[in-house]
């Protein structure tokens, strides 16, 4: 199903390129991070194109819960721990700057999107440790937050912090608004990069310079992004018939995320890593956790969405390498994509237009954390290291009878494997199970039906069909 985003929000289609063109500035992605990135640098005089393999927003960009919010889960603690106050002072400053930012762009342009200034509340329903040590990290660091223990949510709460003036909004109809006067080529699917060169399934785009904007960079070399950050999927209903309240909420434990949009609350959760098993999570395990705290209600539409995590807590924002100074790129923005992409646009924009910004060394891909991001790092190098292995080292059952109807599985037909899904009309959906991207094994989700890379957080259809990078291709279809 799709976002409430994509069903009340018509983007005008553009044209894919044709042949071979120049610019000064390529962006690849059109989601909120290269829309934004190539608007502020047209404002800045550069002629500026945008690729996008699919259509404006069709991305994680659709698939987001729209809030723009400097409260980003228990961050402060862990960022005052690892950094030190000066750099998580400048990271809740860049954040609080991003909201602003928003407000001022939408009164310049005059844009009909929803927003508005709401309070933004980080609770937990189990225990109130964490929540007071993130409080007064926050506080020092001079955010406007306040602790309380009653909220106006319908069950209760240990405690919550309440951070004032943070806003939401319709994210594809502000998308659709300032994209307007920008060169876009839709269902431009970007196939390789080499130097200035972006080689295209529709022509070749030569670039003075290139950003990545598009969630995931796909080039594996320079930048080995593939080994520094991991992705995961989490899940949203919207339902309607409920009693409506004013605050966005984000829980510290299992909770729910919760944000009301016109007559819809919009429930979130259900978070896991891409590829892993869904099995009590995804909308199975959303829907209950709701049932438990209304009784009536009447759900309107579902979907999911799927975001990039640094290993270090800090997204990538910057030049891409130092051996490629005129690439730049913008990624790991966690759960806060929006104010991600707004920080991303602007430093970006004034990388590229030879200006200072002070945020440039807290964000910068080249920097070195290592006690700060190695956890994560072995974590997800054993991920890898088994999903590569599995081809060589593990053997499923040879099945000969297809999956029962709405069932997958994986079989061996001789020294291959292959990913098998039955649909519901009983016709048998078989592909290659090896991602493109780097050979890990796929895991079937039967949440979203699709085939999903636990190694890097490439997607595909039943079909093979690419979904979500990082990989530039789909898997072969059997």
């Amino acid at each position: 199903m799709e976002s409430i985003w994509r069903m009340e929000t018509d983007i005008e289609k553009r044209a894919a390129l044709k042949g071979n063109i120049k610019a000064e500035v390529a962006v690849i992605g059109a989601g909120m991070a290269g829309i934004l990135t190539a608007y502020f640098l047209k404002q800045q005089g550069k002629n500026v194109v945008v690729l996008e393999k699919n259509c404006i927003g069709g991305g994680q960009t659709g698939n987001t819960t729209a809030k723009i919010t400097s409260q980003h889960g228990s961050v402060y603690s862990t960022l005052v721990k690892y950094y030190g106050e000066k750099n998580a002072r400048l990271y809740a400053r860049a954040n609080e700057a991003a909201i602003d930012e928003f407000r001022k762009l939408i009164e310049k342009e005059n844009i009909d999107c929803c927003f508005e200034m709401v309070d933004s509340y980080l609770y937990s329903q189990k225990d109130d440790t964490v929540l007071k040590k993130e409080y007064h990290s926050a506080k020092k660091l001079g955010l406007p937050v306040s602790y309380m223990e009653d909220t106006e949510l319908p069950f209760d709460v240990k405690g919550a912090l309440c951070f004032k003036n943070q806003a939401q909004f319709q994210p594809l109809e502000f998308v659709k608004h300032i994209s307007r006067n920008l060169t876009i080529y839709e269902n431009t699917e970007v196939l390789h990069v080499n130097g200035h060169k972006i080689r295209t399934n529709n022509g070749n785009v030569y670039a003075d310079t290139i950003v990545f904007a598009a969630h995931y960079p796909f080039p594996r070399v320079p930048g080995l992004y593939f080994l520094r950050q991991h992705q995961e999927r989490s899940y949203v209903i919207a339902i309607k018939g409920v009693p409506e309240f004013r605050g966005m909420y984000y829980p510290v434990d299992k909770g729910l995320s919760l944000r009301w949009y016109k007559d819809m609350l919009l429930v979130g959760g259900g978070n896991h890593r891409t590829g892993e098993s869904t099995l009590g999570k995804g909308y199975e395990g959303l829907k209950k956790q709701i049932d438990t705290i209304y009784e009536d209600y009447t759900e309107v539409t579902r979907w999911s969405a799927q975001d990039a995590l640094s290993h270090d807590e800090l997204p990538f924002i910057g030049c891409f390498s130092v051996l490629r100074p005129y690439w730049y790129v913008a990624t790991g923005f966690k759960k806060w994509g929006m104010t991600g992409s707004m920080i991303a646009a602007r430093l970006n924009t004034a990388l590229i237009c030879g200006k200072g910004n002070e945020y440039v060394k807290l964000f910068t891909p080249q920097r070195l954390h290592p006690i700060a991001s190695c956890k994560k790092l072995f974590t997800d190098l054993g991920i890898s290291i088994t999903g590569l292995s599995k081809g060589y080292f593990h053997i499923p059952i040879r099945e000969k009878n297809k999956p029962l109807t709405g069932q997958a599985k994986i079989v061996r037909r001789g020294f291959r494997r292959y990913g098998m899904y039955t649909d519901n009309d009983g016709e048998l959906h078989t592909i290659s199970v090896k991602c493109p991207h780097m050979g890990c094994e796929l895991a079937w989700n039967p949440e979203t039906r699709t085939w999903d890379c636990p190694c890097h957080g490439s997607r595909f259809t039943c079909d093979g069909e690419l979904i979500d990078d990082p990989s530039l291709k789909g898997c072969m279809k059997r």
